[in-house]
């Protein structure tokens, strides 16, 4: 399914301008695309590491290395995905990639995790006309996040970092740092 960029809100989209992906054919088309990937690879054989890497790389479009995503796997488009070496992401892995999400090498994922580029606009007329904005999420290398953690629009975390389970990460997190959700 590769194509060019060729679709004014697919443009926006990666600009990180505000566009419509709920009634543009075209984003309608990758995205459906991605979905049916997605469903064949959480349906395959535990044991079927080919076939696993086969999907893979035909979603993500990119050379992968050394991966191990348990399923459940959802993402929205996978061309916008960018796994470093030694990549492993437990069950229940969301990608929301409407822009760019990188993880640089020696990413370890907890359960039940996302990665959120896409937001909505806070003026509700503006949100109830469908529209949206994606902003990128860039992850450096040697990090380990915590099961239920949730990364939000444009956030950088540095590399060498910890992400407590439970947090849900709004600004950036510099390198060498640990950052977690107090307990109640």
């Amino acid at each position: 399914m590769e194509e060019k960029l060729n679709n004014s809100e697919e443009e926006k989209m990666l600009a990180g301008e505000i566009y419509d992906a709920n009634y543009d054919e075209y984003l309608l088309k990758k995205r459906l695309y991605a979905k049916e990937l997605c469903k064949k690879y959480n349906e395959l054989d535990v044991r079927d590491f080919d076939g696993k890497r086969k999907i893979i790389k035909k979603l993500l479009q990119k050379k992968v290395e050394q991966f191990t995503i348990e399923p459940n796997f959802y993402c929205d488009y996978g061309y916008n995905i960018i796994l470093g070496k030694n990549f492993y992401s437990n069950h229940n892995l969301v990608l929301l990639d409407a822009n760019k999400i990188e993880f640089g090498d020696n990413v370890f994922i907890g359960p039940n995790c996302g990665f959120y580029t896409s937001g909505h606009p806070l003026d509700y007329e503006t949100r109830n006309k469908g529209l949206e904005y994606a902003k990128p999420i860039k992850v450096g290398s040697n990090v380990w996040i915590g099961g239920n953690v949730c990364v939000l629009p444009g956030v950088t975390i540095g590399d060498n970092v910890v992400i407590g389970a439970g947090s849900v990460v709004t600004k950036d997190i510099p390198k060498n740092s640990v950052a977690y959700r107090k307990s109640l």
